[in-house]
């Protein structure tokens, strides 16, 4: 099949695929009333991990999920992250107690980062360099819709369903995209022979997982407490540990030398910034309009509709532009600063429709800056590795987002009430995101093109597999 064979009904099953994956990360966030309240007498930690588990699994297997899909084969590597992500609704739908919900949970977490990546770098294997811009903005923008699909989702069945119809829903759903997969998604070449790094895969699995863990309960039990260190120290060793063994073996899971890229530095910092604050911004948003507005939950969910303009019409603009990135992205990422800033004035009287207006100037960067940073961390790798690329872009995205809430979350935490701390919480995050964004720009190179990374060309495996 000829590499630009993308077809509409192929993009439309990728782009979907993606957007059910990522609406799980918020949809529960708004559950969390219905579930304190349900027959499974949840403890507080046990609400955290309901919410926590599917993020630290989904995080922390993105990178190994990518590379194994590049190897492997990338339709197999989906199909079989929507049928992980269908048991795992499925048993959370019927869970009786706690440890089982948190178990489906991890399950779903699991299926999604097996699709991510795979979706991505089958988008990449056919659309050729001529549409790759397009095809991302396309991808982008279902990561973007998918957040805002889990709010609107969580707040819905929070109101007039149950949170068991939720996860329940979340079963045909995968059902009918494995089918859509696979009467539309043609087969791809793996990129190269299939052996097996069980060593590296479960080193560098552990390291994140480890620190995503360091980075979302930090808030919670304290950074300076012995489990928070702990969880740090094991992660820095575990990934220091997986460096040394990828640099010795002949066939490691990823070479970490791509790092020597500036712009694979400078994209996957970018992302990471992005989600840093869309995400603070979703944490601090549903308890404003639910806790200091008065709104119901399905209203909340609708209310940050404003997000979908700038996500849905930006990006096919910024696309044009994807031979100049550095501009595009130190504008985009620079709005999702200001525009945190603006909302960090934000109180009870403030009306809403101005609000809006806020919320409308952060979907505007975040059109912006995504799809040029997505193409941007694949231009800095092979082409054969772009499922490998998608596994660094959405690890950072993920890492990013829970950074966003594990730092508003920690900034709420010093005053003694929301309505008090929510500005100064937004405003410590928009200032990060400013700062980090002068990083970025500074990361890329004066043409304003990502530095591809060097790298040996693996052996490519025509025989296609699914």
């Amino acid at each position: 099949m000829p590499a630009h064979a993308l077809k509409r009904p192929t993009l439309l099953a990728l782009c979907a695929c993606v957007l059910v994956a990522q609406s799980m990360v918020a949809a529960v966030n708004l559950l969390i009333p219905q579930l304190n309240s349900s027959g499974l007498h949840p403890s507080h930690t046990e609400i955290l991990w309901t919410v926590d588990a599917y993020v630290i699994v989904f995080a922390g297997l993105l990178i190994p999920a990518g590379a194994l899909g590049d190897r492997y084969g990338r339709k197999g590597a989906l199909l079989t992250g929507l049928a992980l992500f269908a048991a795992g609704a499925a048993t959370s739908a019927l869970a009786h107690d706690p440890a089982l919900l948190i178990a489906g949970r991890g399950l779903s977490g699991a299926g999604a980062a097996l699709i991510t990546p795979a979706t991505m770098s089958i988008l990449v294997q056919l659309a050729g360099p001529e549409h790759r811009a397009q095809a991302m903005a396309s991808w982008t923008l279902a990561m973007g819709l998918g957040g805002l699909a889990g709010n609107l989702g969580g707040g819905l069945a929070g109101q007039f369903l149950s949170w068991r119809a939720l996860f329940a829903a979340m079963v045909p759903l995968a059902a009918v995209l494995a089918v859509a997969v696979a009467v539309t998604t043609p087969r791809t070449a793996r990129s190269a022979p299939a052996r097996p790094d069980p060593v590296g895969t479960l080193l560098l699995t552990a390291g994140l997982v480890a620190v995503l863990f360091g980075i979302i309960e930090g808030p919670d039990h304290g950074w300076t407490s012995v489990r928070i260190l702990t969880a740090f120290g094991t992660g820095v060793l575990l990934v220091a540990a997986f460096t040394g063994h990828a640099l010795r073996s002949r066939a490691p899971l990823f070479d970490p030398r791509v790092f020597r890229s500036g712009g694979l530095r400078a994209t996957t910092l970018g992302l990471a910034t992005g989600f840093f604050g869309l995400f603070a911004l979703f944490f601090v948003n549903s308890q404003y309009l639910q806790e200091v507005k008065g709104f119901e939950p399905a209203v909340t969910g609708v209310a940050i509709v404003p997000l979908i303009v700038g996500m849905a019409l930006v990006p096919k603009f910024a696309a044009r532009w994807s031979a100049r990135p550095r501009p595009v992205v130190g504008t985009g990422l620079a709005l999702i600063g200001l525009g945190l800033l603006a909302a960090s004035t934000a109180d009870a009287h403030t009306p809403y429709a101005l609000y809006a207006c806020w919320l409308l100037v952060i979907s505007t960067g975040t059109g912006l800056a995504m799809p040029a940073l997505t193409l941007g961390v694949v231009l800095s790798l092979p082409t054969h590795q772009a499922g490998l690329g998608s596994g660094l872009g959405t690890s950072a995205r993920e890492i990013g987002a829970a950074l966003g809430v594990a730092v508003a979350g920690t900034a709420l935490a010093g005053h003694a009430d929301f309505a008090h701390g929510m500005g100064p919480a937004l405003r410590v995050v928009g200032v990060t995101v400013l700062v980090a964004t002068a990083v970025v720009v500074t990361g890329y190179r004066d043409s304003g093109r990502p530095a591809r990374a060097a790298s040996p060309a693996p052996v490519t495996v025509e025989e296609p597999v699914s």
